[in-house]
């Protein structure tokens, strides 16, 4: 039996909470919303998701957002999502902006950015390696996955020219994994 598609209100308010809980890093919170919390995606759905909002120029979760929006409720729910997604943050920026303008030049606030920064880091690891495990993915994909890490994160490669690369040899490693099964 397929679950009817989340109403408008509905995608407006998980995208509002997805905003209200972001700090420092998305991610792991649309991950949870998305797929545990709402039920909208499965764990495998959500990676593929993901995969091409990475490819899409700007950022991930507001690509999410026009997917997942535009998917569910056309064109309206679309806007709606980037809408909610976006609201609340951009208020909190403009505060935390004019507090931060006030206290940069304390050490305490050089100290807090830093473990901010570090704190960010941990939470796209963790989710990355919990999208790794749960999506299901063929040994093909592992093998894109481990490059992509290669090329970007320890050679320094830029993003664009790596995803040139390793988009059409996935495009070909799904298609001749398609054929063997």
């Amino acid at each position: 039996m397929e679950m009817a598609p989340p109403s408008l209100p509905n995608l407006f308010t998980g995208f509002l909470k997805i905003g209200l809980m972001g700090f420092g890093g998305v991610g792991p919170v649309a991950r949870h919303i998305i797929v545990v919390e709402r039920n909208w995606l499965d764990d495998r759905a959500y990676a593929e998701m993901m995969g091409i909002c990475q490819a899409l120029p700007g950022a991930n979760t507001v690509n999410a957002a026009v997917m997942l929006g535009d998917r569910f409720r056309g064109a309206t729910g679309a806007l709606a999502c980037v809408f909610a997604l976006m609201a609340m943050p951009l208020l909190s920026l403009i505060t935390i902006a004019n507090v931060y303008d006030a206290v940069s030049d304390h050490p305490l606030a050089r100290v807090a950015l830093t473990g901010a920064a570090a704190s960010a880091a941990g939470l796209i690891l963790g989710t990355a390696a919990r999208l790794l495990t749960k999506a299901g993915l063929a040994r093909w994909a592992w093998v894109m996955a481990a490059a992509a890490f290669l090329a970007v994160g320890v050679l320094r490669l830029p993003m664009l020219s790596t995803l040139l690369v390793l988009v059409p040899l996935g495009l070909v490693a799904a298609s001749l994994g398609a054929r063997r099964v």
